[in-house]
């Protein structure tokens, strides 16, 4: 079986620079786990690490897809299980580093993805019931189905309240309980990483500022320029979709601010609810260390346990 690792949790966490450090110390190759990273031209809303950090240690799925692209998680599943044997080939460790739940899960969790064909059907049917009843109908029935996955998601989430109502369909399962089936495809080692709220909340507000200075609002402007609008998927990343509105004169610069203050705040509260229930994390908080030396430290000797490096 293949090596896999994986660092997940909340965005603002601080989950690059310290996979960084742990790839390199563990030979290791990043893999991002984030669906945003993957689009060219979204740059400072989805805090890529920097091409000087991307020289440091090989990183994979950056940068490959073109903001007009509706990026599929079957797709991203398909891209990893090659990189996965590839690096683990060449004698190194892949390591999942994002917190975008949904392609975390589908690795580890090796998910079964039906023909479009067969997909588009029963999405299409979801849709029509929405658009007749209302996507709050559809959501309670989604709690009655599955309210583990309705509990993590926004009851406002289209995407995904229909996403996991077609699975239930093609599969007699609820979306929460398709899990645990990479016990025998990887040898696991995952770690997450979490602040006590208010230093989170508080690192939210500065990286969300710092985005505004290093040029968010004019990245969003150069998309929306070369036709880019919401009803791709890429415009739907945090902070994108709000400045978007701010460039067509629905909001103001201090609503602006505070509108993806406040979603990314929500965000990170639904990532941490997400990764909780996989019983396989090992949680690590941040606060708990003196220096980031130290962290990465406890989480080298925690991977090299699991994966038995001496």
């Amino acid at each position: 079986m293949y090596k896999l690792a994986a660092i997940v949790g909340p965005t603002a966490v601080g989950k690059t620079n310290i996979s960084l450090e742990v790839a390199r110390q563990i030979n290791g190759e990043i893999i991002s786990c984030d669906s945003m990273q993957l689009y060219r031209g979204m740059n400072i809303g989805t805090a890529k690490a920097s091409k000087e950090e991307q020289n440091i240690v090989a990183h994979h799925l950056i940068d490959i897809a073109d903001p007009h692209e509706n990026f599929t998680v079957a797709r991203y599943q398909s891209l990893v299980k090659d990189l996965i044997s590839t690096i683990n080939a060449r004698g190194k460790i892949p390591i999942l580093v994002g917190g975008t739940g949904l392609y975390y899960q589908s690795v580890v969790d090796d998910y079964t993805f039906f023909p479009m064909e067969v997909r588009q059907s029963i999405r299409d049917k979801w849709n029509a019931i929405i658009q007749e009843k209302g996507l709050p109908h559809v959501y309670r029935l989604l709690e009655q189905i599955d309210p583990a996955y309705a509990q993590i998601i926004s009851p406002n989430d289209q995407k995904r309240v229909v996403r996991a109502l077609e699975v239930y369909e093609l599969t007699g399962k609820a979306f929460s309980t398709l899990q645990d089936r990479a016990e025998n495809t990887y040898y696991l080692a995952v770690v997450g990483l979490y602040l006590e709220r208010r230093e989170l909340y508080a690192r939210i507000e500065r990286r969300v500022d710092e985005m505004i200075k290093k040029g968010l609002i004019e990245e969003v402007a150069a998309l929306r320029e070369k036709g880019i609008d919401l009803s791709y998927n890429s415009m739907q990343a945090l902070g994108y979709k709000q400045v978007f509105y701010f460039l067509e004169g629905f909001i103001n610069r201090e609503e602006l601010l505070n509108e993806i203050k406040r979603e990314t705040r929500r965000y990170a509260k639904r990532q941490l609810t997400w990764f909780k229930k996989d019983q396989r994390i090992k949680w690590f908080n941040v606060g708990d260390f003196s220096d980031e030396e130290l962290l990465v430290k406890n989480i080298c000797t925690f991977m090299e346990g699991q994966f038995g490096i001496v």
